[in-house]
């Protein structure tokens, strides 16, 4: 039996058909093939397929993201039922985000976009940011990479809150869930960092009501995906005042296009998808394993729950 990888980017089949051959030596390792001739494929290992083409695979046994993220995945109006859906738990991931996260609280805790200002005048100032366990950061998602995230945040004393949309036990700070819970988590966020799932149910969850419950000044953070942020909101919540600053790694289109008024705002932050990237040797590694698992009827890490999407 046969495993298909398959990504409209030439440049991600270019970099992953060697780590592929190279972790499932002697398997058949196809890379953008097809549809003729693939129904002997058991397993497709994917970054934004083509709608419709795993729905031509009918041995598929599994289907296996090569991003933390899903939502690529259930963008396929023809997604075959029944086929379990993989996401990728990789530790290399999860260190990026962390360190991407905890890079960017600090820069603005300490408030160094204000000091760059500082510095462009020729002024010598001191600022005076709050005391680290005065300062209230928020976290939206508490999977694997936000409680990683959490995790490093409350080693430098942060005062922590976590919001999940569904009520679950957290010992690193105060917990909100549900929708009756978005409100009082955000107005406790000072530094709010997006790191939920895109669904149906958060899709444009950073919208305008979101910024006016923030606390007038604080920061966004979002490493999630485009998809939560309605972008023309934040940028009246950032011309208001209401939102101090944002960083920003993912974005509704990508690339960002030329001439985007993120690319030169003076309170945006922008990095290129970045926050957390895929390595094919690591990844591969663990998709590999999880495979090994399947085929020994043992249960495969990070399942996708198809009703939640996530």
């Amino acid at each position: 039996m046969a495993i298909l990888f398959l990504t409209p980017s030439a440049n991600a089949a270019s970099r992953w058909a060697d780590g592929l051959k190279k972790q499932f030596a002697g398997e058949d390792i196809r890379i953008n093939s097809g549809p003729e001739g693939d129904g002997d494929v058991e397993f497709a290992i994917v970054w934004k397929p083509p709608p419709g083409r795993l729905a031509a695979l009918p041995n598929l046994k599994a289907i296996f993201s090569i991003g933390a993220g899903v939502d690529h995945v259930f963008a396929d109006p023809g997604l075959p039922e029944g086929v379990p859906i993989v996401r990728l738990i990789d530790e290399t991931l999860t260190t990026q985000m962390t360190e991407y996260v905890v890079m960017n609280v600090l820069w603005h805790h300490r408030e160094m976009d204000d000091y760059a200002a500082l510095v462009a005048a020729e002024t010598w100032r001191h600022l005076h940011p709050p005391r680290t366990p005065e300062r209230r950061v928020g976290i939206m998602g508490l999977g694997v990479l936000g409680s990683a995230a959490a995790e490093a945040l409350s080693r430098f004393g942060f005062s922590l809150a976590a919001w999940t949309r569904r009520p679950r036990a957290w010992p690193l700070g105060e917990a909100f869930s549900g929708p009756d819970g978005l409100q009082p988590f955000l107005a406790r966020s000072d530094i709010l960092v997006c790191l939920l799932p895109l669904t149906p149910e958060t899709a444009g969850i950073l919208d305008a009501a979101a910024f006016s419950a923030l606390p007038q000044g604080a920061v966004v953070i979002n490493a999630a995906r485009g998809g939560h942020l309605v972008e023309a909101d934040l940028l009246d919540a950032l011309e208001s005042g209401q939102i101090k600053a944002a960083t920003l790694d993912v974005f509704e289109q990508e690339p960002l296009a030329p001439g985007h008024r993120f690319w030169s705002h003076p309170k945006i932050r922008v990095t290129p998808h970045i926050a957390s990237l895929t390595y094919p040797d690591a990844a591969a590694r663990e998709i590999a394993r999880n495979i090994a698992r399947l085929r020994a009827g043992a249960p495969m890490i990070g399942v996708v729950d198809r009703d939640r999407e996530y």
